[in-house]
C-alpha cells in the first residue's frame, strides 16, 4: 500500500482523540470501575483514558492478524485476567481497543468478560471503520463510543512506527 492508501495518526491526535472519548463516558452518564485494555492496540488509549477518568486498567492479550496482517478466522487469547470472576462480577467494566475494524476481536472479547457477570460492559474504541462488520456487539452491550469514524483505509499508529519522524511526517505533521 502506498502512504496515500494510509491513514497515519500522532501521538498527539490520539491524545486529543482520547480526551473526547472520556467526555462521551461522563456526558453517558456510565460510570466504569475498571478499564480492560485490548493488547496490543487497546493498551495506549487505556492508558490515556485512565489519566481522564482515574480508574485501574487490567489487560488481556488477543491476536486476531498474523505475521503478515491476514486475519485469523477467530481472535486466539495470549494473556487473560488472573482471578478474573473477583475482579469482573458485578462490575462495570469499559472494554478500550484502537479500532473496530472487523470487530471479530471486540465480539469475542464482550462475550468472554460477559460470562464472568459484570454488571455492565461499554466499549469505548479510537476508530471505528465504516464498513460492513464480521462481528457483532452482544445484545448486553448498550454504550458504545467511537472517537472517530473512518473510512475503510489501512491504519498506521504512532505505536507502530519504528521512526517516530517519518511517521510523523506521513501524518503531515512535521
Amino acid at each position: 500500500m502506498d502512504t496515500e492508501e494510509k491513514l497515519y495518526f500522532t501521538y498527539q491526535h490520539i491524545h486529543n482523540t482520547v480526551a473526547g472519548l472520556a467526555d462521551q463516558v461522563r456526558a453517558s452518564g456510565f460510570k466504569p470501575d475498571l478499564i480492560v485494555a485490548i493488547g496490543t492496540g487497546g493498551f495506549i488509549p487505556a492508558r490515556i483514558l485512565k489519566t481522564y477518568l482515574d480508574l485501574p486498567i487490567l489487560t488481556v492479550g488477543l491476536r486476531l492478524y498474523g505475521p503478515d496482517n491476514k486475519p485469523a478466522e477467530s481472535p486466539q487469547k495470549i494473556q487473560w485476567i488472573d482471578e478474573v470472576e473477583k475482579k469482573l462480577t458485578g462490575r462495570n467494566i469499559l472494554l478500550v481497543d484502537e479500532i473496530d475494524d472487523s470487530r471479530v476481536t471486540l465480539e469475542y472479547c464482550l462475550k468472554e468478560l460477559l460470562s464472568h457477570d459484570p454488571k455492565e460492559i461499554a466499549v469505548a474504541v479510537l476508530h471505528n471503520k465504516l464498513k460492513e462488520k464480521r462481528g457483532e456487539y452482544p445484545a448486553e452491550v448498550k454504550k458504545i463510543f467511537f472517537g472517530e469514524e473512518l473510512e475503510d483505509l489501512w491504519v498506521v499508529y504512532p505505536w507502530d512506527a519504528e521512526d517516530i519522524d517519518a511517521h510523523d511526517r506521513a501524518a503531515g505533521k512535521v
